[in-house]
């Protein structure tokens, strides 16, 4: 089963995918993350990114399809992937859907967690981090239990996205509607698309993500959008 998650910076993409990975067993593939091991690792496609980037230039949509197309061929990700972060495109879409259609796959399901814009500025400029074992907290909504110590680690050292500002999450809001946003009418017409409330509970959303994936063994209500 392969599937892809949208939504704007901060839905709650990386929460649903560490989910569906644990639940599901799928491999979650970020297309920064496969970036950085393919240059890391000296793949065919890793090396032709290294030379562009070297050069300041920006990775054409053939480099990271071959960057897919070679991680889809090792084992972890035979039984199924979420793909987040690509496609952005309509392009980007059917390029993805031929590599698939090669492999005898294709997008099963499009999940995309819809959210309020003044609510998820609020969510995201709060956020931060401990700085050994990476919990997440937040400044209203989860703050440690003691005042400066991880509820989870016991560290006393925590850190801010620089970009998580009021002002950068409006602007990351604006280019997800104008360049992401565009590509569901492209699944929509096959029917895969599924619209979530991201702004519902951690776990209302993963049990919701659960139905759709496995609706056999759902018995909830699950946070829909119109």
């Amino acid at each position: 089963m392969d599937i892809l998650l949208l939504g704007p910076p901060g839905a709650g993409k990386g929460t649903q995918a560490a989910h569906i990975r644990e639940r599901h067993g799928l491999l979650h593939l970020s297309t920064g993350d496969m970036l950085r091991s393919a240059v890391a690792r000296g793949t065919p496609a890793g090396l032709a990114a290294r030379e562009i980037m070297n050069c300041g230039g920006l990775v054409s949509d053939d480099i990271i399809i071959g960057m897919i197309a070679e991680r889809l061929d090792q084992p972890d990700a035979r039984g199924g992937a979420i793909f987040d972060g690509f496609p952005r495109t309509p392009l980007q879409a059917e390029a993805l859907d031929q590599l698939l259609a090669a492999k005898g796959r294709g997008i099963n399901h499009v999940i995309e967690l819809v959210v309020d814009a003044a609510a998820l500025v609020d969510r995201v400029s709060g956020r931060f981090t401990c700085g050994t074992c990476n919990a997440g907290y937040h400044d209203r909504h989860q703050r440690p239990a003691e005042e400066g110590i991880c509820d989870h680690c016991g560290g006393d050292r925590f850190t801010r996205r620089p970009d998580d500002n009021a002002a950068t999450v409006a602007t990351r809001l604006a280019e997800y509607e104008a360049k992401t946003a565009p590509i569901l009418p492209y699944y929509a017409a096959r029917g895969l698309v599924r619209k979530l409330d991201g702004m519902a509970a951690i776990e209302s959303v993963s049990q919701a993500v659960d139905a759709i994936l496995d609706p056999a063994s759902a018995s909830i209500c699950e946070p829909v959008v119109s």
